[in-house]
């Protein structure tokens, strides 16, 4: 563990997040709610999406422990009642974060079996680092539990009274997730050591190469 690793952790992070966050905005915007414009959301400047413990704290400390890598940032604001197809199109500004952190794991794998060769090189660590952050990112925000992005598709899917009980959940926002992450965070580690691995061997196949 150095210096240099912890920069390219950080910068992956913030380039992540910032994309993940960023896509919930435009989508709310492309799907008819302007509420992100109005907040000033439908950007890429990080400064604007980061949480200082979800989005850099708690994911370096994950990372340089050597445990899957995950976190959050500042919800990005969106009234669903404006938004085109209801429930569903909550649900589409919500998957269109975690959607955009498997495309950055999945193009960052490409790229990094092109660069197989030079695996001691600074561009294959960037590239592996933001591989994993990625996946990190994308199962982490899929869990169905409010006020994480999977929560959402559950949400369009469930019955009324389910979606009455995650409603009052989702009200008390990141303190969920501390408690998830303090009460569970084993199971959520296994779970996501599990899912990640699976991911892994998917695009390795793909891309013909092995993984360990």
């Amino acid at each position: 563990m150095n210096i240099t690793y912890i920069l390219i952790v950080l910068g992956v992070i913030l380039v992540s997040m910032t994309l993940h966050e960023a896509m919930h905005g435009f989508a709310s915007y492309w799907l008819g709610d302007d509420t992100a414009k109005l907040h000033g959301r439908l950007t890429l400047n990080p400064i604007k999406h980061i949480d200082p413990f979800m989005t850099i704290l708690l994911p370096l400390i994950l990372a340089v422990s050597g445990l899957p890598v995950f976190g959050g940032a500042k919800p990005v604001p969106f009234n669903p009642s404006n938004l085109k197809f209801g429930e569903w199109g909550a649900a589409l500004v919500a998957v269109a974060g975690p959607l955009t952190n498997f495309v950055l794991a999945f193009l960052a794998f490409g790229l990094y079996a092109l660069f197989m060769p030079a695996t001691g090189s600074i561009v294959a660590t960037i590239l592996a680092t933001a591989v994993v952050v990625n996946l990190g990112f994308f199962v982490f925000n899929i869990i169905p539990i409010p006020p994480l992005d999977g929560s959402r598709v559950l949400y369009a899917l469930a019955p009324e009274f389910v979606r009455r009980a995650m409603e009052v959940i989702e009200q008390f926002g990141v303190i969920v997730v501390f408690i998830i992450i303090m009460v569970a965070s084993p199971v959520i580690i296994s779970f996501m050591g599990a899912a990640i691995h699976i991911i892994l061997v998917m695009f390795s196949n793909i891309f013909g190469i092995s993984v360990a």
